[in-house]
């Protein structure tokens, strides 16, 4: 089983200094991460890439230096046999599931980020995934992260942790 971290909205330096230590320990035994974007510095990058592999897209916050790094507008993987596309903002809620199946049509998932907003839904065989922002959750009871298990193509779980009190 592949375990996945999966983050949002980090938004160095103001709300991330150095990776907390909630998400630190979160995230200590997955086996990849994924950053859907508004990570401001790359040093983040380079931070949660201490604790595993990191796929990555540009946030609307992002600059070059993140570009650099390695993060491009969308990003579309296979992991463990699990179809994923990556964007930072998937637009308004009303219409988003239509919008990213026509933009992702073979994607069993989609990550996202940009609202701060967690979000899980599935619809027509394709799950839509926001985990929400670890440091900066503007409305929500917390800051939340993601985490996913999957086992040969099957998305077993799909969780928002919370990391904040």
């Amino acid at each position: 089983m592949l375990r996945v971290g999966v983050v949002a909205d980090t938004h160095a330096p103001r709300f991330w200094k150095a990776t907390p230590p909630a998400v630190a320990a979160r995230l200590a035994d997955v086996h990849v991460i994924l950053h859907a974007g508004d990570v401001c510095q790359p040093s983040v990058l380079d931070e949660l890439a201490q604790l595993a592999p990191v796929h990555v897209v540009a946030g609307n916050n992002d600059g070059p230096d993140v570009v650099a790094w390695g993060a491009p507008e969308t990003l579309e993987l296979d992991l463990d046999g699990l179809s994923i596309a990556m964007i930072h903002d998937s637009g308004s809620k009303d219409g988003r599931a239509a919008r990213m199946r026509r933009r992702f049509p073979d994607a069993d998932l989609v990550v996202f980020g940009h609202s701060h907003i967690p979000w899980d839904t599935e619809q027509d065989g394709q799950r839509l995934f926001n985990p929400g922002s670890p440091t900066d959750k503007r409305r929500q009871p917390h800051g939340t992260l993601g985490l996913l298990v999957i086992d040969d193509g099957v998305l077993v779980s799909a969780d928002i942790i919370p990391v904040t009190p």
